[in-house]
């Protein structure tokens, strides 16, 4: 089944963008996931097409419309009534990798890009739309984290990547930050790839691995490295706590 992707947006020429390039763009040729971009512009009901506003009480920049929005989502929901809404905002949660296969063993996604100062919330309380964000920072519009979000969904079809491991070992597949890794040549500017790289013995490179990624996630991550220890410590489901 094809992976199908809805972008709402007011710029869809950014779109696919870098993802018409490398393995995303392989896949999109091979239909391993399709794309459709919807101008919300179009759902203006006003000969200006107007889709934004000032906000209410008064403030800079401009709103975009809840009902503008409303419409423009009602659309999406025809073309893809079983894939999620996502907007992306600053204001939602933050993506993670879990979210983000959830989203692949789906049948797609839709994802609506904000502009200006944001959406009128009542988009949220009128549609069952999920906030999103990609972090702690702010972006000019949406559609730079929108093609970040499809990137990470694509690259994790079936057929997609070559090797199958390459989409589960790395960054916050089990919780921890991905080990580092190295490559030839052996020795560059004096510094030589860790000689437990070089052993053979698979069992002490998987555990220097785990110990490594344990190291920098406790040092880098701090927030990753607190839920991977509860979760860690935490009994196994259906295990009793002795006194």
């Amino acid at each position: 089944m094809t992976f199908a992707a809805t972008v709402l947006t007011l710029y869809p020429e950014m779109f696919p963008g870098p993802l018409r390039l490398s393995l995303a763009g392989r896949a999109l040729e091979e239909q391993r996931w399709s794309l459709e971009t919807v101008q919300i512009r179009d759902f203006a009901t006003d000969k200006h097409r107007t889709v934004d506003d000032t906000p209410a009480g008064g403030g800079a920049g401009m709103v975009l419309k809840a009902d503008v929005l409303g419409a423009a989502v009602d659309h999406a929901r025809r073309i893809s009534p079983e894939a999620p809404v996502l907007a992306m905002t600053p204001r939602g949660e933050p993506i993670t990798q879990a979210r983000i296969r959830e989203l692949v063993a789906g049948p797609g996604v839709t994802i609506l890009c904000g502009r200006f100062e944001g959406f009128d919330e009542r988009i949220f309380e009128g549609r069952d739309v999920e906030q999103v964000s990609l972090g702690d920072i702010v972006l000019s519009g949406g559609e730079p984290a929108a093609l970040a979000i499809l990137d990470a969904c694509i690259r994790l079809l079936p057929g997609v990547m070559g090797a199958a491991s390459s989409g589960t070992e790395e960054s916050f597949e089990d919780g921890l930050l991905e080990y580092p890794q190295y490559t030839r040549p052996q020795e560059w500017e004096g510094r030589t790839i860790p000689e437990v790289l070089r052993s053979g013995d698979h069992a002490k490179v998987a555990a220097w691995r785990k110990s490594m990624a344990e190291a920098d996630t406790r040092s880098r991550r701090p927030d990753l490295w607190e839920r991977y220890s509860d979760a860690r410590d935490r009994p196994a489901s259906g295990a009793q706590e002795k006194d």
